[in-house]
């Protein structure tokens, strides 16, 4: 069974920077290696529902910069359907991580394009409507999320809020 699936949420770059010892406050250190990896707790779920084989529709923001390229593609790549993954002016979010090798992380989230999800766009009713269930996370403002899931309720989908972070 297929299921079909909304998802009103974050998309995020993460710079992530491996090192032995994260960094006190006023201390440098030297990494070992830096990735970049398409994520944002929106995209991660998306992400999870089609490998898992629902049909899934992303709502949210990416920026006008080449980040939003990357983590546009690897929605895509994934069958996630980007219709709804609005472009605005500025940067894409950006999650900064340290990883040090007790496998301990510091996060610092930039919330570039994801801020501006503060509502609606047009379009983004129907998708939800027409979908089995809304996931929400709490990545993006909090009136952008509430506007989803009374959305949601009005039309009698399903729900799902992961109060992360």
């Amino acid at each position: 069974m297929t299921t079909n699936l909304a998802v009103l949420g974050s998309t995020n770059m993460d710079l992530v920077a491996y090192t032995a010892k994260a960094p006190a406050r006023g201390e440098t250190v030297t990494g070992r290696e830096f990735r970049t990896v398409p994520g944002g707790k929106g995209s991660n779920q998306a992400i999870a529902a089609a490998r898992a084989g629902g049909s899934v529709a992303m709502i949210g923001a990416v920026g006008d910069d080449d980040f939003a390229t990357q983590l546009r593609a690897a929605l895509t790549d994934a069958g996630v359907d980007t219709a709804g993954l609005r472009t605005v002016p500025g940067p894409s979010g950006t999650a900064h991580i340290v990883v040090d090798d007790d496998g301990g992380n510091s996060i610092v989230v930039v919330p570039g394009a994801n801020g501006t999800v503060t509502g609606l766009a047009t379009g983004d009713e129907g998708r939800i409507a027409g979908a089995s269930a809304l996931l929400l996370q709490l990545e993006l403002p909090l009136t952008g999320v509430i506007a989803g899931a009374v959305t949601a309720r009005g039309h009698g989908v399903r729900t799902v809020l992961t109060p992360a972070p």
